[in-house]
């Protein structure tokens, strides 16, 4: 079981990156998928999830209006576009597999089999 996100880079204010996180040995469509982000010296932070219970997807505020998550099933891929990036977005962007779905959507501790990350970086 394995994750890698990629497609992180540089970019100006205002500009777009998508995520991919590739997942290999299981079926991700069989699981709730998360995006979470981390500064360093600070701990993960949500962004965005698919819901494996009611098929939902979900965002924290920061990311309503801005990011949208997507997947592929037949590419077993996740997918987080984001639009209208700003500084603040800087961190490195991991994507993982939610697997306590008892707790809420963003508790990083619900979640396992997390990909490398990839580096996103707003700058002018």
């Amino acid at each position: 079981v394995q994750l890698q996100a990629s497609g992180g880079g540089l970019v100006q204010p205002g500009g777009s990156l998508r995520l991919s996180c590739a997942a290999s040995g299981f079926n991700l469509d069989n699981y709730g998928i998360g995006w979470f982000r981390q500064v360093p010296g600070k701990e993960y932070e949500g962004v965005s999830c698919f819901s494996r219970p009611d098929g939902n997807t979900y965002y924290t505020e920061y990311a309503k209006g801005r990011f949208t998550i997507s997947r592929d099933n037949a590419k077993n891929t996740v997918y987080l576009q984001m639009n209208s990036l700003k500084p603040e977005d800087t961190a490195v962007y991991y994507c993982a597999v939610k697997i306590k779905e008892i707790l809420p959507a963003f508790v990083a501790t619900g979640y396992a089999y997390w990909g490398q990350g990839t580096q996103v970086t707003v700058s002018s």
